[in-house]
């Protein structure tokens, strides 16, 4: 039986706190001026950051957990995907790309279900890793929205969110061919 301590550990207190910025997100995007833009944009890097440190403390610390290794990607998409919900209706992110990032990821999870189930781990992948930072960056330039310091902060996070894409179909597929190498093993 695993004890409460165990499970609430720093890096999974960590990870719950990332989660707990979702409602946050709602309050704040839901009429965004420059000022809250930028407030909610750093909010959001202050908790994509939590990210890093809950997975080095739980290595440091040999604190890694079958809920932390649960909790952490879903922390990361319910975060990422709520903050690009958000900004559909305000005009800063189209929906067809909330909803193929959406997709893919349930298509993941469900491919790493299938293969768990049949004994076989699929690990996050580097290009996981690398869609999951891109979305970050593309999300919070699209949060700021405005103009600062004189860069189109839309403009950045428009093009950033098309590299995300590819990202987000590439490592789709790969997770896929993954899975099939493995059954095929």
């Amino acid at each position: 039986m695993i004890s409460k301590r165990e499970t609430l550990n720093l890096p999974n207190t960590i990870t719950l706190l990332r989660i707990g910025v979702v409602p946050f997100l709602f309050i704040l995007l839901s009429e965004p001026g420059p000022f809250w833009s930028l407030i909610i944009a750093i909010l959001f890097v202050i908790a994509s950051i939590t990210d890093f440190f809950d997975g080095y403390f739980a290595r440091k610390y040999q604190m890694i957990t079958t809920m932390g290794k649960f909790l952490d990607p879903i922390a990361d998409k319910i975060m990422v995907n709520t903050a690009m919900i958000l900004l559909i209706p305000i005009g800063r992110i189209p929906a067809w790309i909330v909803a193929i990032t959406i997709i893919r990821d349930l298509i993941v999870d469900i491919i790493r279900s299938i293969a768990s189930s049949e004994g076989i781990y699929i690990q996050a992948s580097i290009l996981g890793k690398q869609k999951t930072v891109t979305q970050i960056i593309a999300v919070t330039a699209l949060i700021i929205h405005y103009s600062i310091f004189g860069v189109n902060a839309h403009m950045i996070g428009t093009l950033v969110l098309y590299i995300a894409l590819f990202l987000t179909i590439y490592s789709g597929v790969d997770y896929f061919i993954k899975l099939y190498k493995s059954i095929e093993k």
